[in-house]
């Protein structure tokens, strides 16, 4: 019979869905996927069930809801201060995924080179092949997580089309400091190239330190398309709703790419999130905080049980380095084993290079209850105190 797919057909199952199954086998806590179990915002849930009561259940418009790319626009200027027109340069998507695949389809044409900063989210590598796009990628290493001109200048051409950044970034935790973002821009604006700028995790940043979108840099407003996740600032990660922010002759042609994808999105839920990302600044504050204060509690967790932890700025991750542990196996292994036999589960970062990651870091989600980041690191540290 005739195959499928050549690309797809060449990734296995994810390493999430893998690790994910092991758990579940093994009654281990579950410290892999990146997703919240807490319920999400009362109120913004209130008007999710309102909208769906009391409004239209028909197709929205493709570009997403007047009232939703209205209070995007708002958004954009409240906490960064860019005047958006709302009508011309926000479209609505079903999770940021979408968005992702939305851009890279609608952009990269086939031979087009695209820079990207390793390890990287699992999802950027396929969407880009599909597209024909040849990726070009700056490995960052830890605990740094940093590169140098001569990174870039390696990675960057005469062919490159745009680079996909990831600010914060999954798995490192990284938030890109103000100087590493200039030299980006100093490299797209020399090549003549876009940037795609995966900012889900915008709202959770830690330490006082301020996000800060590649767009707001000077000449980068028309250049980049600034891609956000309603999953991950309202912690409602089933709802899939992303959103894209660009220029319109950027916007346009990712527009014909969603037409043929997803289409449009709940309006049900647009209207909760069109609700909730009018809230009280405390709100999202107070997500930050929550998240550092989840971040400091397994941190200090780990390290009682033996494993050296990494910085981490932002997301919903913390990377540990396992070699004080005495562990001899690479990460893939370190990770069935303690699933297995300590009854928790994390990542390999090495599942998120494309090349040669590291072999010695695993990446933990905090996002979680309390409980259960205390269960965790209990159970790890009895059983590293039996080795």
């Amino acid at each position: 019979m005739k195959t499928g797919n050549r690309i797809l057909s060449g990734y296995g199952t994810t390493v999430f869905e893998v690790f994910s199954r092991l758990a579940a086998e093994h009654g281990s806590i579950n410290l892999g996927q990146g997703f919240p179990d807490d319920r999400g915002p009362p109120e913004v849930l209130d008007e999710a069930i309102r909208a769906l009561r009391d409004d239209s259940n028909q197709y929205p418009s493709m570009m997403g809801t007047p009232a939703l790319r209205q209070a995007l626009a708002a958004h954009a200027q409240r906490f960064y201060g860019l005047d958006v027109d709302w009508q011309r340069e926000v479209m609505v998507t079903s999770g940021a995924t979408e968005a992702l695949a939305a851009c890279l389809l609608g952009l990269i044409e086939p031979g087009d080179e695209v820079v990207l900063f390793e390890p990287l989210y699992d999802s950027y590598l396929p969407i880009i092949l599909l597209a024909g796009g040849i990726p070009r990628l700056v490995t960052l290493r830890p605990p740094a997580w940093s590169f140098s001109r001569d990174d870039l200048a390696a990675a960057f051409s005469p062919k490159t089309k745009l680079v996909l950044i990831n600010d914060p970034l999954n798995p490192a935790a990284k938030v890109f400091s103000a100087d590493e973002l200039a030299l980006i821009a100093e490299f797209v604006l020399a090549c003549d190239a876009y940037a795609i700028c995966d900012e889900v995790y915008e709202h959770i940043v830690f330490d006082g330190r301020r996000h800060i979108p590649l767009m707001t840099l000077p000449g980068m407003r028309e250049r980049c398309l600034k891609i956000g996740s309603a999953g991950k600032t309202f912690s409602l990660t089933g709802w899939k709703v992303g959103y894209i922010t660009a220029a319109p002759a950027l916007l346009q042609p990712v527009a014909k790419a969603h037409q043929f994808l997803t289409f449009t999105t709940p309006p049900n839920l647009q209207s909760a999130v069109a609700f909730g990302l009018g809230l009280e600044t405390g709100y999202f504050t107070g997500l930050a905080a929550a998240m550092q204060a989840k971040r400091d509690r397994l941190g200090a967790g780990l390290e009682r049980a033996g494993l050296t932890v990494l910085p981490s700025a932002g997301s919903y991750f913390i990377i540990a380095d396992y070699g004080a542990t005495g562990f001899e196996g690479d990460d893939v292994a370190f990770c069935r084993a303690i699933t297995i036999e300590a009854g928790v589960t994390a990542i390999p970062v090495s599942a998120f290079y494309a090349g040669s990651g590291s072999s010695r870091c695993v990446r933990f989600c905090f996002c979680k209850r309390d409980d259960m980041l205390d269960e965790a690191s209990s159970r790890l540290a009895r059983h590293f105190s039996r080795r």
